[in-house]
């Protein structure tokens, strides 16, 4: 089969050429957009990441290129117009999970950067400053930690935190078995009783700025946020806002709203025209990291494995096993 990948970087050539078989694997650079959608023209299928946009222009385009398979090497599938891809005959799959760990572990380690302000420290020393004014931090042990979203991602997160000796809260209108092991709670007792939040839930209509406003000002005062899930989950402008007045303490994203048009790519030499993200980068009490969470050597093998096995199942005529 011929598959065509956008917006392709080394690490997934690297990957994908070792498990490529009798396939041919056209590897992109672009985006997938509607002017780059005819870059798959002869493919049956295209593998494509978070920022690609597959509206149902694109689909329309693809499918008139010959694709039938739209194969995400990531669990989120809020860029896709399903409707749209199930109207025109289009099979979609996915990578459900790959290494929750990968993720999880990239949150408490964004976690615990903030708290004991190791970035800080790191560059201080660099320039021979062992001054330890301004790098406080709080033992985690005995606080209140809450964990929105309790799939794999999520509930490795909260064993972490509870090993730490945290008491952990979790939120999910649809608990999976695993999450009855800690504190079963509502978005409001969530809000009103962390200390530290994280967010591992999908972004959909309900979790559409999970934290705004409103929700700032019902979370504890000082709070740590840690955003690994997806952008939209936070407004930035009222982060902005809660930040200023000290209602929100710290705040850590992997991910931003509109990351499109600057993650995963060099942005050094350039004006970063984005005045909300360049706002968030000037606090200190802010951590930001491109959408890297996922990127480890497990996760990667991981997400070519299920990648490979969507693309199987669809040559084989089954049902997909991660179809969405």
């Amino acid at each position: 089969m011929r598959v065509a990948f956008y917006s392709t970087k080394e690490y997934d050539k690297e990957f994908f050429k070792k498990a490529q078989g009798e396939h041919e694997f056209l590897f992109l650079k672009n985006a997938l957009r509607s002017e780059t959608a005819p870059l798959a023209a002869g493919c049956e299928a295209v593998c494509v990441f978070v920022n690609d946009e597959l509206t149902r222009e694109v689909l329309v385009r693809l499918r008139h290129e010959g694709v039938r398979l739209v194969a995400l090497r990531c669990a989120g599938y809020n860029n896709v117009d399903i409707e749209a891809a199930r109207e025109l005959g289009l099979k979609v799959a996915r990578v459900p999970a790959y290494s929750p760990h990968a993720v999880a572990e990239h949150a408490v380690a964004m976690l615990l950067t903030l708290n004991r302000k190791t970035h800080r420290a790191y560059n201080r020393v660099r320039e021979g400053n062992f001054e330890l004014h301004g790098l406080m931090g709080f033992d985690l042990f005995g606080k209140t930690v809450g964990v929105f979203g309790t799939g794999k991602i999520g509930i490795a997160f909260a064993k972490i935190m509870n090993g730490m000796g945290c008491r952990v809260l979790v939120c999910d209108p649809y608990p999976s078995e695993e999450a009855r092991q800690f504190e079963l709670v509502d978005p409001e007792e969530l809000y009103r009783e962390c200390d530290v939040v994280s967010l591992h839930c999908p972004l959909l209509e309900d979790t559409y700025h999970l934290y705004n406003q409103e929700t700032f000002l019902k979370s504890k005062p000082g709070f740590t946020l840690i955003n690994t899930g997806r952008g939209a989950l936070v407004d930035a402008s009222a982060a902005i806002a809660a930040l200023k007045t000290g209602q929100l303490g710290y705040l850590a994203m992997d991910v931003y709203e509109e990351e499109r048009d600057y993650f995963f790519a060099d942005q050094s030499s350039g004006i970063i025209q984005d005045d909300v993200l360049m706002r968030l980068m000037t606090f200190p009490n802010v951590l930001i990291t491109g959408h890297q969470a996922f990127f480890t050597h497990e996760a990667m093998a991981g997400i070519v494995g299920t990648t490979m096995d969507n693309i199987a199942d669809y040559q084989a005529g089954v049902d997909l096993r991660n179809g969405v």
